[in-house]
């Protein structure tokens, strides 16, 4: 985090601004960020030590038109978090392509795309693991400080308030590593995306570490 000590100069505070209010001021704050990178600063006196001429590409994530068009009219890369936000990838894509502008960083609109991944050596087994993720979301979301049994964490994912934690990971790719392979081939094409972000959901460590093996090795990326 960053932060500035007692004592800083008033442009110097505004640059490190962390007013949850200024959240309407987004698009100012990206042209702020690319100005200490590239240089010229646009907060007359503030440089950034490291940063400044390292031209640092940047990339907008986000999961809302908002940010498809932020990205297309500044002519960023665009990330859209469809492995927890899917309900507007497809429009946000189509949005994003139809109305990029060349920038200096990027001639042509770039599309990257997140997709859940858990890939394990059997079907039952990695569907254990989609089940076990799916409780700890019911912890996190409900829990309130408490844990729930497999039961009762059924029973919410069972509810109509418990249906939004499955539907948040609409876009997963669960099973043996060809399987996991052909989905995620599928939904590249769906989301007519240029790269994917894949997030290994596995509840434990060991467990996510094997997962990005498995793809790694069925997608040819394994090391030699």
């Amino acid at each position: 985090m960053a932060w500035a000590r007692p004592g800083s100069d008033q442009n110097t505070m505004r640059a490190l601004r962390r007013d949850p209010m200024s959240a309407d001021r987004f698009p100012q704050d990206v042209l702020e960020l690319q100005g200490y990178l590239t240089g010229p600063t646009r907060i007359q006196g503030v440089e950034a030590t490291p940063g400044k001429g390292t031209n640092v590409p940047l990339y907008i994530l986000g999961s809302s038109l908002f940010g498809a068009r932020l990205a297309a009219q500044m002519g960023l890369p665009y990330a859209f978090a469809s492995h927890f936000a899917p309900n507007a990838l497809q429009d946000a894509v189509a949005v994003y392509r139809r109305e990029f502008k060349p920038s200096a960083q990027l001639d042509a609109p770039h599309v990257i795309a997140g997709v859940n991944v858990i890939a394990a050596d059997t079907a039952a087994e990695a569907q254990a693991a989609f089940r076990a993720t799916l409780r700890a979301r019911v912890g996190l979301f409900f829990g309130g400080g408490r844990e729930f049994t497999d039961d009762e964490a059924d029973m919410i994912l069972d509810s109509p308030q418990g249906q939004h934690v499955s539907q948040m990971m609409a876009y997963s790719a669960i099973g043996t590593p060809e399987v996991v392979n052909d989905y995620l081939e599928e939904f590249a094409k769906h989301s007519d995306a240029d790269e994917l972000i894949v997030a290994h959901q596995n509840t434990g460590t060991e467990a996510r570490i094997r997962s990005v093996e498995l793809l790694a090795e069925v997608a040819g990326l394994a090391r030699v």
